[in-house]
């Protein structure tokens, strides 16, 4: 479920993607909900997909941005722990600006790198801050000290009064079975069997801009 920022930038270098480009692969035209919306209803549109070959991590939104250091699995996939592409395949099918890349403080395969840059772009919100969840943020679970690495993201859908945590939409979720799409309900640690990864914080997306006059 997640890679290390650092290890990726060591291996890769920079690659700089724009905040209006997709890598490649076109963005379709956006539809006229509010992004917000926009965001749930692609992430959970989603739901119950999972990776080709069962047990493998060969899975599309990883393909959809072939960057990075993902092996391919033929039928137009390619392989790696994937929760933080699908978060960001997600954003991008809505309009988020952001850029998709191992340049400093870009979105890409390492869970950290929403925390990375929403701290950059000043839409971080740590847990506990007081801030309240909105429909479309991203929730970063694990996150080190250093900010370096972290576990897991989801897509938030949902954060009722009272609750210790969302309710998120995760790729590469693990409860349900072995790397699918699937909702978590009060999620306040990880979607990982085993692991004790607490909820570290949200990032938040950045709206599409505004057509010129």
């Amino acid at each position: 479920m997640a890679l290390s920022v650092v290890t990726a930038v060591i291996v890769l270098g920079l690659v700089a993607v724009g905040l209006s480009e997709s890598n490649g692969s076109a963005l379709p035209p956006l539809p006229s909900t509010p992004f917000r919306a926009r965001i749930v209803t692609i992430a959970e549109s989603q739901l119950g997909y999972r990776t080709d070959p069962a047990h493998s991590y060969c899975n599309k939104y990883t393909a959809f941005w072939h960057v990075g250091t993902a092996t391919g699995c033929g039928r137009g996939l390619r392989s790696e722990e994937w929760c933080s592409d699908f978060a960001a395949w997600v954003w991008r099918q809505a309009g988020a600006r952001f850029a998709y890349g191992y340049g400093q403080a870009d979105v890409n395969a390492a869970s950290a790198s929403f925390y990375l840059w929403a701290a950059a772009h000043g839409t971080w919100h740590p847990a506990g801050s007081g801030y309240v969840p909105r429909p479309g943020d991203v929730a970063v679970y694990g996150l080190d000290p250093t900010g370096g690495a972290a576990a897991h993201v989801a897509i938030v859908t949902y954060d009722a009064p009272g609750s210790r945590g969302p309710d998120v939409v995760n790729g590469d979720g693990d409860r349900t079975g072995f790397s699918v799409v699937e909702t978590g309900t009060d999620q306040y640690t990880a979607d990982i069997p085993g692991t004790h990864a607490p909820l570290s914080g949200y990032a938040s997306p950045i709206p599409p801009a505004a057509p010129a006059a």
